[in-house]
């Protein structure tokens, strides 16, 4: 069974046993988090679409590790008056992997 949830601000396509990484989420390493925006339910036999959630689906996913995403350099930089500036932005990530979807 596959699950299209609501994620981070974006949409996801995520299978049991599935590793996928989001935004810095509250918990230590071995958490569980529920996540309830569960926009499609994909089954072999059939497919199961929101409006714009589907009901009492939930896709429930366990907290491996925290970690940091690549840093990202970028420069900001005025003609001809000697303005340079270079920035950088690392981002905090929270690694999961997929225990169990619930049609509900």
């Amino acid at each position: 069974m596959e699950a299209i949830i609501r994620a981070d601000g974006r949409q996801l396509r995520l299978g049991e046993g599935q590793e996928f990484e989001v935004s810095r989420i509250a918990g230590e390493p071995g958490d569980t988090v529920v996540f309830a925006d569960v926009l499609m339910l994909l089954d072999e036999a059939s497919t199961t679409v929101g409006t714009p959630l589907v009901s009492g689906a939930q896709l429930t996913a366990t907290i491996t590790a925290h970690n940091r995403a690549p840093k990202l350099r970028f420069m900001k930089y005025k003609n001809k008056v000697r303005y340079r500036r270079i920035l950088g932005h690392r981002q905090d990530l929270s690694r999961l992997v997929v225990q169990s979807i619930t049609k509900g």
